[in-house]
Protein backbone atom coordinates (compact mmCIF):
# COMPACT_ATOMS: atom_id res chain seq x y z
CA UNK A 1 0.00 0.00 0.00
CA UNK A 2 1.20 3.48 -0.82
CA UNK A 3 0.27 6.40 1.42
CA UNK A 4 -3.21 5.52 2.81
CA UNK A 5 -6.24 7.46 1.61
CA UNK A 6 -8.55 9.06 4.15
CA UNK A 7 -12.26 9.62 3.66
CA UNK A 8 -14.10 12.17 5.82
CA UNK A 9 -17.86 11.60 5.98
CA UNK A 10 -20.05 14.71 5.89
CA UNK A 11 -23.46 14.56 7.58
CA UNK A 12 -25.91 17.48 7.78
CA UNK A 13 -24.70 19.27 10.91
CA UNK A 14 -21.10 18.04 10.80
CA UNK A 15 -18.85 20.92 11.83
CA UNK A 16 -15.47 19.24 12.24
CA UNK A 17 -15.28 17.74 8.77
CA UNK A 18 -13.13 20.59 7.47
CA UNK A 19 -11.00 20.47 10.63
CA UNK A 20 -10.24 16.82 9.85
CA UNK A 21 -9.59 17.58 6.17
CA UNK A 22 -7.27 20.47 7.01
CA UNK A 23 -5.22 18.53 9.55
CA UNK A 24 -4.96 15.36 7.50
CA UNK A 25 -4.32 16.96 4.11
CA UNK A 26 -2.92 20.46 4.62
CA UNK A 27 -0.85 19.73 7.72
CA UNK A 28 0.03 16.02 7.52
CA UNK A 29 0.01 15.70 3.75
CA UNK A 30 -2.29 12.70 3.29
CA UNK A 31 -4.75 12.22 0.45
CA UNK A 32 -8.24 13.04 1.73
CA UNK A 33 -11.70 12.98 0.16
CA UNK A 34 -15.01 14.20 1.52
CA UNK A 35 -17.77 11.57 1.46
CA UNK A 36 -21.37 12.78 1.38
CA UNK A 37 -23.77 10.96 3.73
CA UNK A 38 -26.21 10.08 0.94
CA UNK A 39 -23.55 8.35 -1.13
CA UNK A 40 -22.55 4.70 -0.97
CA UNK A 41 -19.03 5.04 -2.36
CA UNK A 42 -16.18 5.28 0.16
CA UNK A 43 -13.87 6.44 -2.65
CA UNK A 44 -11.30 3.70 -2.07
CA UNK A 45 -10.55 5.05 1.40
CA UNK A 46 -8.18 3.08 3.60
CA UNK A 47 -9.27 5.02 6.69
CA UNK A 48 -12.71 6.54 7.22
CA UNK A 49 -13.24 9.44 9.61
CA UNK A 50 -16.64 10.10 11.17
CA UNK A 51 -16.12 13.68 12.34
CA UNK A 52 -17.50 15.67 15.22
CA UNK A 53 -20.43 18.05 15.08
CA UNK A 54 -24.17 17.79 15.46
CA UNK A 55 -25.34 15.35 12.80
CA UNK A 56 -28.97 16.06 11.93
CA UNK A 57 -28.96 18.69 14.65
CA UNK A 58 -28.73 16.00 17.37
CA UNK A 59 -32.51 15.68 17.09
CA UNK A 60 -33.98 12.56 18.69
CA UNK A 61 -30.64 11.41 20.17
CA UNK A 62 -27.02 12.10 19.25
CA UNK A 63 -25.98 9.93 16.32
CA UNK A 64 -29.33 8.12 16.17
CA UNK A 65 -30.44 9.56 12.83
CA UNK A 66 -27.00 9.61 11.19
CA UNK A 67 -26.75 5.90 11.92
CA UNK A 68 -29.42 5.38 9.18
CA UNK A 69 -27.70 7.49 6.51
CA UNK A 70 -27.09 5.54 3.27
CA UNK A 71 -23.30 5.79 3.69
CA UNK A 72 -23.49 3.80 6.93
CA UNK A 73 -24.30 0.59 5.07
CA UNK A 74 -20.99 0.94 3.25
CA UNK A 75 -19.18 1.87 6.46
CA UNK A 76 -20.53 -1.16 8.32
CA UNK A 77 -19.47 -3.42 5.45
CA UNK A 78 -16.07 -1.71 5.38
CA UNK A 79 -15.69 -2.21 9.14
CA UNK A 80 -16.66 -5.87 8.96
CA UNK A 81 -13.95 -6.39 6.33
CA UNK A 82 -11.31 -4.90 8.64
CA UNK A 83 -11.28 -1.34 7.30
CA UNK A 84 -9.99 1.32 9.68
CA UNK A 85 -12.47 3.81 11.12
CA UNK A 86 -12.03 6.68 13.56
CA UNK A 87 -15.16 8.19 15.08
CA UNK A 88 -14.47 11.49 16.80
CA UNK A 89 -16.97 13.02 19.26
CA UNK A 90 -20.26 12.89 17.30
CA UNK A 91 -18.59 10.25 15.14
CA UNK A 92 -18.06 8.15 18.27
CA UNK A 93 -21.74 8.57 19.11
CA UNK A 94 -22.67 7.37 15.61
CA UNK A 95 -20.44 4.29 15.90
CA UNK A 96 -22.19 3.39 19.16
CA UNK A 97 -25.65 3.88 17.64
CA UNK A 98 -24.63 1.70 14.68
CA UNK A 99 -23.52 -1.09 17.02
CA UNK A 100 -19.93 -0.97 15.75
CA UNK A 101 -18.75 -0.24 19.30
CA UNK A 102 -20.40 -1.17 22.63
CA UNK A 103 -21.98 1.22 25.10
CA UNK A 104 -23.73 4.59 24.94
CA UNK A 105 -22.89 8.23 25.56
CA UNK A 106 -25.01 10.14 28.06
CA UNK A 107 -25.21 13.80 28.98
CA UNK A 108 -22.17 15.11 30.81
CA UNK A 109 -22.53 14.65 34.54
CA UNK A 110 -22.45 18.45 34.92
CA UNK A 111 -25.34 18.74 32.42
CA UNK A 112 -23.24 21.43 30.73
CA UNK A 113 -21.36 21.60 27.45
CA UNK A 114 -17.64 21.26 28.17
CA UNK A 115 -14.97 22.77 25.92
CA UNK A 116 -11.36 22.63 27.10
CA UNK A 117 -8.06 20.77 26.80
CA UNK A 118 -7.81 17.46 28.63
CA UNK A 119 -5.04 14.96 29.23
CA UNK A 120 -5.22 11.36 28.04
CA UNK A 121 -3.28 8.32 29.17
CA UNK A 122 -2.63 5.57 26.64
CA UNK A 123 -4.11 2.39 28.09
CA UNK A 124 -3.51 0.15 25.09
CA UNK A 125 -0.19 0.81 23.40
CA UNK A 126 -0.41 -2.28 21.17
CA UNK A 127 -3.26 -1.33 18.84
CA UNK A 128 -2.57 0.26 15.46
CA UNK A 129 -3.85 3.64 16.64
CA UNK A 130 -1.23 3.92 19.39
CA UNK A 131 1.57 1.41 18.79
CA UNK A 132 4.67 3.54 18.48
CA UNK A 133 3.53 6.53 20.53
CA UNK A 134 4.75 5.03 23.80
CA UNK A 135 2.62 3.91 26.74
CA UNK A 136 4.10 6.52 29.07
CA UNK A 137 3.17 9.43 26.79
CA UNK A 138 0.37 11.67 28.09
CA UNK A 139 -1.53 13.37 25.27
CA UNK A 140 -3.06 16.84 25.52
CA UNK A 141 -6.18 16.96 23.33
CA UNK A 142 -9.23 19.29 23.32
CA UNK A 143 -12.81 18.22 24.00
CA UNK A 144 -16.05 19.97 23.03
CA UNK A 145 -19.22 18.06 23.85
CA UNK A 146 -22.40 17.97 25.88
CA UNK A 147 -22.95 14.21 25.75
CA UNK A 148 -19.60 12.53 26.31
CA UNK A 149 -20.40 10.53 29.42
CA UNK A 150 -19.54 6.97 28.36
CA UNK A 151 -21.75 4.33 29.93
CA UNK A 152 -21.96 0.55 29.65
CA UNK A 153 -23.18 -2.22 31.92
CA UNK A 154 -20.75 -3.91 34.26
CA UNK A 155 -20.25 -6.96 32.04
CA UNK A 156 -19.41 -4.79 29.05
CA UNK A 157 -16.99 -2.67 31.08
CA UNK A 158 -15.28 -5.82 32.32
CA UNK A 159 -14.98 -7.10 28.75
CA UNK A 160 -13.47 -3.81 27.63
CA UNK A 161 -10.93 -4.01 30.43
CA UNK A 162 -10.13 -7.71 29.91
CA UNK A 163 -9.76 -7.38 26.13
CA UNK A 164 -7.67 -4.19 26.33
CA UNK A 165 -10.26 -2.30 24.32
CA UNK A 166 -9.91 0.85 26.40
CA UNK A 167 -7.37 2.94 24.49
CA UNK A 168 -7.55 6.32 26.23
CA UNK A 169 -8.53 7.45 29.73
CA UNK A 170 -8.93 10.95 31.11
CA UNK A 171 -6.06 11.70 33.44
CA UNK A 172 -3.95 14.48 34.90
CA UNK A 173 -0.90 15.91 33.16
CA UNK A 174 1.26 13.48 35.13
CA UNK A 175 -0.92 10.42 34.50
CA UNK A 176 -3.00 10.38 37.67
CA UNK A 177 -6.51 8.95 37.30
CA UNK A 178 -9.15 10.68 39.40
CA UNK A 179 -12.71 11.92 38.99
CA UNK A 180 -11.20 15.40 39.26
CA UNK A 181 -9.73 14.94 35.79
CA UNK A 182 -12.78 13.25 34.26
CA UNK A 183 -14.65 16.06 32.44
CA UNK A 184 -17.94 14.28 31.80
CA UNK A 185 -18.42 11.43 34.27
CA UNK A 186 -17.46 8.62 31.89
CA UNK A 187 -17.33 5.18 33.46
CA UNK A 188 -13.78 4.14 34.34
CA UNK A 189 -12.56 7.51 33.00
CA UNK A 190 -12.99 6.16 29.45
CA UNK A 191 -12.13 8.63 26.68
CA UNK A 192 -11.69 6.21 23.77
CA UNK A 193 -12.21 2.55 22.92
CA UNK A 194 -11.62 0.11 20.07
CA UNK A 195 -13.61 -2.89 18.88
CA UNK A 196 -12.45 -6.46 19.50
CA UNK A 197 -10.67 -6.58 16.13
CA UNK A 198 -8.85 -3.31 16.77
CA UNK A 199 -9.79 -1.59 13.50
CA UNK A 200 -12.43 0.82 14.84
CA UNK A 201 -11.57 3.64 17.25
CA UNK A 202 -14.14 5.84 18.94
CA UNK A 203 -13.04 8.78 21.06
CA UNK A 204 -14.63 11.93 22.46
CA UNK A 205 -11.53 14.20 22.38
CA UNK A 206 -10.65 15.89 19.06
CA UNK A 207 -7.19 14.85 17.75
CA UNK A 208 -7.86 16.70 14.48
CA UNK A 209 -7.88 19.98 16.43
CA UNK A 210 -4.34 19.57 17.71
CA UNK A 211 -2.20 18.65 14.72
CA UNK A 212 -0.82 22.00 13.59
CA UNK A 213 2.49 23.39 14.95
CA UNK A 214 1.13 26.88 14.22
CA UNK A 215 -1.11 26.59 17.28
CA UNK A 216 1.60 24.79 19.29
CA UNK A 217 -0.62 21.74 19.72
CA UNK A 218 0.38 18.58 17.86
CA UNK A 219 -0.42 15.60 20.09
CA UNK A 220 -3.41 14.66 17.95
CA UNK A 221 -1.19 14.15 14.94
CA UNK A 222 0.50 11.27 16.77
CA UNK A 223 -2.66 9.17 16.48
CA UNK A 224 -3.00 9.70 12.72
CA UNK A 225 0.72 9.28 12.01
CA UNK A 226 0.92 6.16 14.14
CA UNK A 227 -2.02 4.56 12.35
CA UNK A 228 -0.53 5.34 8.95
CA UNK A 229 2.88 3.96 9.96
CA UNK A 230 1.32 0.76 11.29
CA UNK A 231 -0.82 0.29 8.20
CA UNK A 232 2.20 0.72 5.94
CA UNK A 233 4.30 -1.66 8.03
Amino acid sequence: MNNPKFGVVVFPGSNCDHDAYYSLHKVLGYEVNFIWHKDNDLKESDVVILPGGFSYGDYLRTGAIARFSPIMNSIIDFANKGGYIIGICNGFQILLEAGLLPGVLLKNISLQFVCKDVYLSIENSDCNFTKGIGKERILKVPIAHGEGNYFADEDTLNELEDNQQIVFRYTSSDGTNSENYNPNGSANDIAGIVNRNGNILGMMPHPERCCDPVISKTDGSLIFKTLVNNILN
